[in-house]
């Protein structure tokens, strides 16, 4: 397994549609563990493939309270939700970044898992939200697209000044 770089924004791959997985075989189990070492290793609860500059429809998440059951979502849509709940998210594409964002509170994805089996996994609140957070970069969507241009502003400029103090 490797840790891979995260991208930041503004990559352009973060604004792509990323492509559906024909085939669940070895090349993509190896891209998903390293997708889930990546996400330990920058301690995040989700981390989708165009983060790491792969273009597929994959994401990887851990919403347990020991951050110690890792799943993959490959190919994954949005079956049901509904609701509605305002959290505070951040990303690992956004270091230092953090936006309240309201989202359906109640979701039911199905995708398939890291041997090809398609599953249906439901959450609520912040697991909810880390779902559609993820779902949505894989559609070319970032969290500070559902913010008014102005706290989208400030969101950028947060990001500009946190770059400044890691350089």
């Amino acid at each position: 397994m490797a840790v891979l770089e995260i991208l930041k924004y503004p990559a352009l791959i973060l604004r792509s549609k990323t492509q559906a997985v024909g085939k669940v075989d070895d090349e993509i189990r190896k891209i998903v563990d390293d997708m889930i070492e990546t996400m330990y290793a920058d301690r995040g609860m989700g981390l989708a493939a165009n983060q790491v500059g792969i273009n597929k429809r994959i994401f990887v998440m851990d919403d347990s309270e020991e951050m110690n059951q890792p799943l993959c979502y490959i190919n994954p849509e949005v079956v049901e939700q509904s609701g509605e709940i305002e959290l505070t998210e951040g990303c690992l594409s956004f270091p230092g970044v953090y936006v309240k964002i309201t989202r359906p509170n109640y979701v039911k994805i199905k995708a398939l898992d890291r041997n090809g089996n398609e599953f249906v996994k439901e959450a609520e609140g912040y697991g909810a939200h880390c779902f559609l957070h993820e779902l949505d970069h894989l559609n070319g969507i970032t969290f500070i697209d559902h913010l008014s241009p102005l706290k989208r502003q400030m969101a950028e400029k947060k990001l500009a000044k946190a770059r400044k103090v890691t350089l």
